[in-house]
This record gives structure tokens, C-alpha cells and sequence, in this order.
């Protein structure tokens, strides 16, 4: 129990809780178990609750008609997703699945509501969350709609290095096939670009690792979407 409110009160959503309301957040969680690949909830289910990732990483994303993937996010440690539902009583408006090996806690709709009615900072933090999501997909959106790829990874980088709290070199937390999805492409484009951009100096690829070597050059790709 003790890990579990530890890392409850890790999550940005309970940031500055008192412990008598992480004690209670902790006694409604349910501990859920998923491996790789497994799918946690799909679009149209009921939005009965919430989840914040223990350990692990989950992607939501939506399937075209086609039957295209198109990752929307990607959420690890201490990120909590599903949440919209919990005020809206609505169903989850895209699917989740792990992508590793995961623990996750799970808190019912219900019981999370009557904490909320005891506790208004919990809603508090809960919409300043959902307010940083929607500038987020506000802002993917707008790349997948209006910018070429290369800009859309420039832009990538630069919000990577920004989450990292880097400077020049990002860790990719994901692998380049998932990146491509969430990119809106496919990692044989995405290899290329890496390859143009590498040419260019403006990053330096080793692994999972990309140094960032000229962040006013990536700023302004970001910003026009376009590779020499």
C-alpha cells in the first residue's frame, strides 16, 4: 500500500493532496496486470473510470475504416488517461493498449465522483491536466492536418526536449514504428527524414538517442514543415 500511495501522490493529477485523500485514493485503485499487447479498453466501451500507468507504457489510439493505425498518444509513468469520461459519464472515445509489460491503477467513476464531491482540488487538478491535453491534441491536429512530415518531427523533438527538461539530446521512449504512427506515416519515411535531417546537421542519431545540434534550424522546420 505504501508503494502504491507513493506513487499516487507522484502523479501530476494528485500533485499537493493531503495524505488522508491519497489514503483514500489508494483504497479505491484497483491493481490491474497487463502484458505486452494487451488491449485494455476500445472505443464505444463504457467510460466506468480511469487509469493512471504504475509501470509500463499505453498507446490510445483510433483505427480508420481502412484499418490504419493513428496513434494519439503515448503514456507512461505516472500519466493517467481515460479521463474525460469520468465527468462526461460517456464512452471512451478511442482505444488502449499496452505496448510493455504493465501495471496500472484503475479508479471507478463512481467512487472517484464522491471523492471529487469531498475534495474540489481533485476536479482542480483534473481540468488543469485536461487542459494541457487538449493544447496538445490541439496542436497535433494541426500538424497532421497542415504539416509535412519533417516539420511534424522537428516539432516532435523540440516538445521531447522540453518533457526530457534537455537541451540537446532526446532519449526516444518509443520505438521508431510506434513514432511513425503517432506521426501520422510510416517508419520507412520516418527513416528517411532522420537520414535528411542527420545530413543537414540539424540532429545526430545514435540508437534511441538524437542529439539535437542546431535547435534554431529544427524550430524553423517545425515552423514551415519543410526540408531544404
Amino acid at each position: 500500500m505504501k508503494k502504491k500511495i507513493q506513487i499516487i501522490s507522484d502523479t501530476p493529477l494528485f500533485k499537493g493532496l493531503a495524505e488522508e485523500h491519497l489514503q483514500k485514493l489508494g483504497q479505491i485503485a484497483r491493481d490491474y496486470f497487463y502484458d505486452k499487447g494487451e488491449l485494455i479498453f476500445s472505443e464505444g466501451d463504457d467510460g466506468n473510470g480511469f487509469y493512471v500507468v504504475a509501470e509500463g507504457q499505453v498507446k490510445i489510439y483510433k483505427v480508420s475504416l481502412e484499418g490504419k493505425e493513428q496513434i494519439l498518444h503515448i503514456y507512461g509513468p505516472g500519466k493517467p488517461f481515460g479521463e474525460v469520461p469520468v465527468f462526461s459519464g460517456q464512452q471512451f472515445p478511442a482505444n488502449a493498449q499496452t505496448l510493455i509489460k504493465s501495471h496500472l491503477f484503475f479508479f471507478p467513476r463512481v467512487k472517484f465522483l464522491d471523492l471529487i464531491s469531498l475534495n474540489p482540488s481533485l476536479s482542480l487538478n483534473m481540468l488543469a491536466i485536461l487542459s494541457v491535453r487538449l493544447r496538445r491534441f490541439t496542436i497535433q491536429v494541426e500538424n497532421l492536418s497542415l504539416k509535412e512530415v519533417p516539420g511534424r518531427l522537428a516539432a516532435y523533438l523540440i516538445y521531447l526536449a522540453a518533457e526530457q527538461k534537455t537541451e540537446n539530446t532526446v532519449s526516444l521512449t518509443i520505438s521508431k514504428g510506434h513514432l511513425a504512427s503517432l506521426l501520422g506515416t510510416i517508419p520507412e519515411t520516418l527513416s528517411r527524414i532522420l537520414a535528411r535531417m542527420a545530413g543537414l546537421d540539424l540532429i545526430k542519431v545514435d540508437g534511441k538517442n538524437i542529439r539535437l545540434l542546431d535547435l534554431d534550424g529544427l524550430e524553423s522546420l517545425a515552423e514551415n514543415g519543410k526540408l531544404p
